[in-house]
């Protein structure tokens, strides 16, 4: 009789945040603290203020994030709407994968749009209007 071997599942964290029309998916799981924006190292994204931005979580969350490999797959949208929606699935997931209250305290008080979607989006253009969402047609009176 074959003994059957148990293989140990790891811990995976996944949390999904959206911004406009960008839709980011953070897995998160143990590693050396590796940090991936659509199978590119953060170190590589640009403008810098997109990467400061996507880091503010990883930054705030300390020794929580030294230890854990942070991979996000991000689509649609502007480079900012990505930025934001991937710090935001960022920090969803850290709080899911370490499980801390303070964490999650820590990420309300510093900005609350780190743990809860901006739900914002553009208004749809309106049909018998020109380009935008409220342009009307110009009226002329004499």
């Amino acid at each position: 009789m074959a003994e059957k071997k148990k293989i140990a599942k790891e811990k995976i964290a996944q949390a999904s945040g959206k911004r406009k029309r960008a839709i980011a998916r953070a897995t998160i799981k143990k590693g050396t603290g590796l940090v991936k924006i659509n199978k590119k190292p953060i170190e590589l994204i640009e403008p810098a203020l997109t990467r400061l931005r996507i880091q503010e979580p990883i930054l705030l969350a300390g020794d929580a994030a030294k230890n854990v490999n942070i991979d996000v797959n991000v689509t649609g949208g502007g480079w900012s709407s990505q930025a934001e929606a991937s710090r935001l699935a960022i920090a969803k997931a850290l709080v899911e994968f370490v499980g801390s209250s303070d964490l999650q305290q820590k990420y309300l008080d510093y900005d609350r749009h780190l743990l809860v979607a901006d739900t914002r989006y553009k208004e749809t253009k309106k049909p018998g209007t020109h380009g935008h969402a409220r342009s009307k047609r110009q009226l002329s009176f004499r």
